[in-house]
């Protein structure tokens, strides 16, 4: 994630006027217009002869919808799989389960870990702003619990469901694992946050201090969030004082990776350290990778970098 470049207020000849604008992702008007710069586009299911995946897309309810993935090879057929449950990125604002962008990766997470895929796709802000992407995603939860679709209840090992998410993806893995604990839902094997979208009033590591990017990260929270208490919010800092404890987490593993150039790094191996300590009664690993930016491994996917961390993701889901 790099620094955003953000605007309050700005006329637009022949249009009205710009309310907020997150560059080169969204713009966002005062008529209550929104336009989408990028992180629209969908493509759509299909077996994918690279990776032996087929993939195909349910509707969850009237709101929420998913796009499964199922490994083809004998091998995959003859056992049960491991179930991911997944979270796309897109800074709450973009991207979907049917993106070009999150397509192939999913793909080749069920192929590299032979596992059952499912994306979740939640609603975006601003028009349904935090929380409805985590009742969206829990909701989504609920339903690959309740073995709702053939390919679960048939394919699915029920004893290795994983959840993961990079950037805002992980934001939200992390509040469902929150949930799980708080509610008591045992169902949940592990967890990865990748490059995950945590932030806070106060710098940490090496992260950014300037004021004025603070403020841009303040704003953005804000927009996407109308009803926090800031920056501090635990949905935002899941280590400020005022979250619910990381030993209470429902899950048995987690797995942080971050990206050495990227941002939030700081806010990745806060996170790390703070659950190591935390008494949380889990196994806790991390990848730190040297001189790579955010959701590097989304982005360039084919580098020889990217495809090792993505192996790497898809043999903690065993």
């Amino acid at each position: 994630m790099h620094s955003p470049p953000f605007s309050s207020t700005a006329a637009v000849p022949g249009d009205d006027e710009i309310a907020f604008q997150l560059l080169p992702i969204i713009r966002v008007y005062k008529s209550g217009r929104v336009e989408r710069l990028c992180g629209t586009s969908t493509i759509p299911a299909s077996f994918d002869p690279t990776t032996n995946v087929s993939s195909k897309d349910i509707i969850i309810n009237s709101e929420i919808s998913a796009r499964l993935y199922i490994p083809t090879t004998t091998a995959a057929s003859l056992q049960k799989l491991p179930i991911l449950v997944y979270f796309h990125g897109g800074a709450f604002l973009i991207e979907s389960a049917f993106s070009p962008t999150y397509h192939p990766h999913l793909n080749n997470l069920a192929s590299f870990g032979q596992l059952l895929a499912v994306s979740i796709n939640y609603r975006l802000a601003p028009e349904n702003p935090l929380p409805v992407a985590y009742h969206d995603s829990w909701a989504g939860l609920q339903w690959v619990i309740s073995r709702a679709d053939p390919w679960l209840s048939e394919r699915g090992d029920f004893s290795r469901i994983y959840i993961a998410g990079d950037s805002a993806g992980a934001n939200i893995a992390h509040q469902m694992a929150v949930r799980a604990g708080a509610e008591g839902v045992k169902m949940i094997k592990g967890m990865a946050l990748v490059d995950a979208y945590f932030w806070g009033e106060e710098p940490v590591g090496s992260e950014d201090r300037d004021i004025g990017f603070r403020a841009d990260m303040e704003r953005m929270w804000r927009f996407l969030c109308p009803g926090t208490s800031g920056l501090d919010d635990p949905r935002m800092n899941p280590v400020a004082d005022a979250a619910p404890g990381l030993a209470g987490l429902g899950c048995e593993r987690v797995l942080v990776v971050v990206a050495e150039k990227d941002v939030l790094w700081s806010r990745g191996k806060l996170y790390y350290d703070k659950l190591k300590s935390s008494g949380w009664s889990g196994e806790v690993q991390l990848i730190d990778t040297p001189d790579a930016e955010h959701d590097f491994h989304i982005f360039e996917p084919h580098t020889e970098k990217a495809l090792a961390v993505t192996k790497q993701l898809a043999a903690f889901f065993v």
